[in-house]
């Protein structure tokens, strides 16, 4: 519990002591040290502050104040100890509260910063043992991912934030960081620096040494600077610093043992000599500027508590807005403002540029003066043409860049379908081969229906799209952790510019072909508002996996010959109305264009282990989907389509059975009957039925507005199931089209044909073909409706894309049908 929860007259154990440096140091100096025993005297008449006694002597805190320290109390120490008598009852108690506190004090939170592309999420990886997706571009990490693991009897809570090139408010990721530092105030930062772009990267360091958090450089891909042969004295940049530099090769691991020994040091208090808490000096003028206002904040207290008065004076002078919104309406407003007023003519008087320019320049001045005497490069490389250099000169020339992107498009849909057309056709013959033999081995009624017809029918025509989903994924992993993905947005983003996009608008689209959701989360790396919304607007348009195994089997069944240069064409035809909507929308919302600024990281071979990793991660979500919303979705629509039962149906089934397994004709009141009129009566009575149950009546009601594109009831029914999750298309569709007891010719049609060519039998390829468009085009799941209306923080914008995805497909949809038709 923290301090600020003790009530009065009872005692705790001081378990950590949080906060940023400054007002962590000043707690603990007053005596506020882990392990020791303090007790609540008394509280003030309004209840703030709070008198304690500690070290045998008194003094008071403040309510906020207090809440920085954690205690364990007598109670949380007697729910975990047995206690005997009065006597032995103290004792226990107390030596339970240090035990406790002891325990707690080994809890370590531990958060990764760092700026995009700079290794963080490979080290999250290798260190927690976690498995996020690495890629070798910007924006991979778009929310706070949290692992868990033990160090050498501590227990470490390790948290990857998104990567941000600084803590301004420039863009949403940069104040989601911000937040988190100050907020939820960690332990110790690791603060990864990319070792090929040094320079660059300690910008952010400066800014994490001006909140004066506990620090630990861990200067990653060390390797790369290793092998362009140049030289860097991490002990004394560390010096210069008041930081440990540890290099570490995040990929392989390497240094990352030493990396969290230095941070067990640091969270224990480690010397002077190996961190210290320094100023970055900004220069006579600057740093009087920064004292007038650092003056003016201190006096208020509340703000002490929660952050460093000297990061908060420096980000006011730079004109941060999430920092002038802290400081509205305090009572300290009004002449920290005339202070910076003055204090900025003042400086444009003197240096010629205004706070901000200043503090930037004086930054990386402090930065290119510590690099000068650490660091080494080898004259000989520094301006060879590089690798990267080699290999940018062909995919991003201006004749071959496009054609290059279009055949590797081309050749991930062909692999995709042609390559994965072979382990399918396994599973399928699997699955065709259960269903056999649990339909043979159980007598007729509605339990074998729902294991055949239902769970495995359902499943398993979403099952054997698995291969495919792979394969796709690992197209986008391999293409992600190379940086190719990053020269795309290079090559599109004049394109973008005109489309009122940002050329970073083109990984989350990218990212959309895989799944829409995070493809949305993605975008919060787009520094443009208008950008983003834009980008968050036309993503739904991007073909995701879970439309994938519908368009598989739809060409599949209708164009199996060119069945790559169809699913090419439909995820084309998803890029063009993403395109054309982005014309359309950009007239609604706020012009703000800011410059396009991106890393183009250097290229480097993706890990089969990484691959593997990213490629089994999203193979395993599928295959938990199926295990859960698809089975139950699956059960669902079997129970509406089977019920109500028809009397005559299963009459006539039960005929039907006796004549195969007798090979003999039947009489009835109008004479002898044949096997093939008794199939053909079965097969009338199974269109009445299922035209009959809960699910025909409710496809029925869906005639009228699906009927001129051409899609009838049962795939109406697919469509509404669709809007849950885009897989339970083809489940309702396996479930549609295997329910019952329908007869081909001489057998049961589960037995002897597979869901394409029951689909081919019932629609025209006109009709298949406005079924693709209208799946590519309409209402996205249920979870990308709700990432919408989470990252735009509107209603209206989720309800409005969904609408007009609706519109925008049923005119479509209707348009290809015409067209076809003729």
């Amino acid at each position: 519990m923290l301090l600020s929860e003790l009530e009065t007259g009872k005692s705790g154990v001081i378990a950590k002591v949080n906060g940023h440096g400054g007002f962590r140091k000043r707690l603990i100096e007053m005596g506020f040290i882990s392990g020791k025993k303090v007790s609540v005297v008394l509280n003030a008449p309004l209840r703030d502050p709070i008198e304690y006694e500690i070290l045998g002597y008194k003094l008071s805190l403040r309510r906020e104040e207090a809440s920085m320290i954690e205690v364990i109390s007598e109670e949380e120490a007697r729910s975990n100890e047995p206690i005997g008598s009065k006597i032995s009852e103290e004792v226990a108690i107390e030596a339970e509260m240090e035990r406790l506190a002891d325990a707690r004090r080994r809890e370590i939170r531990v958060v990764l910063v760092g700026n995009p592309n700079c290794g963080k999420t490979s080290l999250f990886n290798i260190a927690s043992g976690a498995h996020e997706h690495v890629g070798n571009y910007s924006g991979v990490t778009v929310d706070a991912k949290e692992g868990h693991f033990e160090w050498k009897g501590y227990k470490i809570v390790l948290v990857d934030l998104p990567g941000t090139y600084s803590l301004s408010s420039y863009s949403p990721e940069e104040l989601y960081v911000r937040k988190n530092l100050t907020e939820v105030v960690p332990d110790v930062v690791i603060n990864v620096v990319d070792s090929s772009n040094i320079e660059r990267n300690l910008y952010l360091t400066t800014q994490l040494i001006d909140m004066n958090l506990r620090t630990v450089i861990a200067l990653n891909m060390y390797d790369e600077l290793i092998s362009k042969g140049d030289e860097i004295d991490t002990v004394q940049l560390g010096k210069l610093f008041g930081v440990p530099v540890c290099p570490t090769v995040s990929r392989s691991g390497e240094g990352v043992p030493r990396l969290f020994d230095t941070v067990l040091d640091i969270y224990k208090g480690a010397s002077a000599s190996v961190a210290r808490h320094i100023h970055i000096n900004h220069g006579a003028e600057l740093e009087k500027s920064i004292d007038r206002v650092r003056g003016a904040l201190i006096q208020d207290m509340s703000l002490r508590s929660k952050y460093s008065a000297r990061y908060l004076a420096i980000k006011y002078l730079e004109g941060d807005s999430a920092v002038e919104s802290i400081l509205s309406g305090r009572p300290c407003t009004e002449e920290i403002a005339r202070i910076r007023a003055e204090e900025e003519l003042r400086i444009k008087e003197i240096l010629g540029t205004n706070c901000e320019s200043a503090i930037v320049d004086a930054k990386y001045a402090f930065i290119n003066g510590a690099l000068t005497e650490t660091w080494r490069q080898h004259r000989e490389i520094k301006h060879r043409r590089t690798f990267t250099d080699r290999i940018d000169s062909i995919v991003t020339n201006k004749w071959a860049a496009f054609p290059i992107f279009v055949l590797l498009l081309y050749l991930m849909f062909f692999v995709t379908f042609t390559v994965g057309q072979y382990p399918m056709d396994w599973i399928e013959a699997g699955i065709d081969y259960i269903r056999s033999v649990v339909g043979s081995a159980m007598s007729d009624g509605w339990f074998r229906s729902l294991l055949v017809d239902g769970c495995i029918a359902g499943v398993g025509s979403v099952l054997v799209f698995l291969p495919n989903i792979l394969i796709l994924y690992c197209f986008i992993s391999l293409l992600e952790d190379s940086g190719y993905m990053a020269r795309a947005a290079f090559i599109v983003d004049k394109l973008m510019h005109h489309l009122g996009l940002h050329g970073k608008s083109f990984i989350p689209m990218v990212m959309g072909f895989g799944c829409n959701v995070p493809a949305i989360m993605a975008t919060r790396t787009i520094e443009s508002r208008k950008s983003r919304l834009i980008t968050i607007f036309i993503i739904p348009f991007m073909s995701c996996a879970g439309r994938l195994p519908i368009f598989v089997l739809i060409a599949g069944a209708f164009f199996p010959g060119n069945a790559p240069l169809v699913l090419l064409g439909i995820y084309l035809l998803g890029v063009v109305m993403a395109i054309v909507s982005a014309l359309i929308i950009k007239r609604f919302v706020r012009d703000d264009d800011l410059p396009f600024v991106m890393e183009l990281p250097p290229y480097r071979v993706p890990t089969g282990k990484a691959i593997w990793r990213h490629t089994w991660e999203k193979g395993r979500q599928y295959l938990q989907k199926m295990a859960t919303t698809i089975l139950v979705c699956s059960v669902l629509i079997w129970f509406l389509g089977y019920f109500p039962r028809s009397e005559k149906l299963d009459t006539a089934s039960a005929a039907y059975s006796q004549m195969v397994e007798n090979q003999e004709v039947l009489a009835d009141s109008s004479g002898v009957v044949s096997l093939e009129e008794q199939a053909a009566l079965v097969n009338r009575l199974y269109e009445e039925q299922q035209a009959g149950s809960y699910i025909g009546r409710l496809g029925k009601a869906t005639e009228p507005v699906l009927a001129p594109l051409g899609i009838n009831w049962k795939m109406g029914v697919s469509l509404l199931t669709g809007i849950a999750a885009k897989e339970l298309v083809v489940s309702s569709l396996g479930v549609m089209y295997s329910q019952g007891a329908k007869i081909s010719q001489d057998q049961d049609l589960q037995e002897d044909s597979a869901l394409r060519q029951a689909l081919a039998d019932d629609i025209s390829w006109p009709s298949a073909l406005a079924f693709m468009v209208f799946v590519l085009l309409y209402f996205p799941c249920i979870a990308t409706f709700v990432a919408i209306k989470n990252e735009t923080g509107k209603w209206r914008w989720a309800i409005g894309t969904c609408a007009y995805t609706m519109i925008v497909a049923w005119f479509m949809a209707l348009l290809t049908h015409i067209l076809c038709s003729l």
